[in-house]
């Protein structure tokens, strides 16, 4: 198991951009497509990355989001994000469903009334909380079995689970948290959010 931060974007960044100095300096032209991020993941092992936070990486340096509009790329929007990999041959490419559950017991420490997987999964102490095979494997198989309580088992299929889709897992918008990067260059024009 292992975390993996990084900046994203929400398509490949053109050859254009990523051969631009201001854009290496604002480390943004290195950016991975997110979906390219998780298929590598995969292919290395890590069958199901899990999102644990992200934010919008707002481009306010004029010089720098006029130099990305100019070039035809005013849709491209760029993300810091965190993932949780764990490296499990049980996993799935896909969340399916079995009809599974676990009810975290609130024994974890500083974690007595909730405690969170990634940003899709909070568990909330006492409740009962559907699962897919893959988090019921993260969860079971790992250090972390004693504190749940496992409902159900791998002898029927249901599908995939219910909001486990394909589309682009980020947030658009800042959280309510305040929390969020911000690109600002300096006068030199090799400021830097992320490096």
């Amino acid at each position: 198991e292992l975390y993996f931060s990084d900046v994203y974007a929400n398509r490949r960044v053109p050859e254009t951009l990523q051969k631009n100095p201001l854009l290496w300096g604002e480390c943004l032209s290195g950016a991975l497509y997110w979906n390219d991020f998780q298929n590598m993941a995969k292919q290395a092992g890590f069958n199901d990355p899990r999102l644990v936070e992200d934010a919008p990486i707002t481009v306010e340096s004029k010089k720098v989001q006029n130099m990305i509009d100019s070039e035809g790329h005013s849709s491209i929007k760029f993300f810091s994000a965190t993932y949780r990999l764990f490296k499990m041959p049980e996993l799935e490419p896909a969340c399916e469903d079995f009809g599974q559950a676990v009810i975290y017991k609130g024994t974890l420490p500083r974690a007595e009334s909730g405690w969170l997987l990634d940003k899709h999964h909070y568990f909330e102490a006492g409740r009962i909380h559907p699962v897919c095979g893959n988090t019921w494997f993260m969860l079971k198989n790992r250090n972390l079995a004693d504190h749940f309580d496992f409902v159900g088992d791998f002898s029927r299929h249901y599908g995939i689970f219910e909001g486990c889709g394909s589309s682009l897992p980020y947030d658009l918008q800042p959280a309510s948290t305040g929390k969020g990067t911000s690109i600002e260059s300096n006068s030199s024009g090799n400021g830097g959010g992320c490096c």
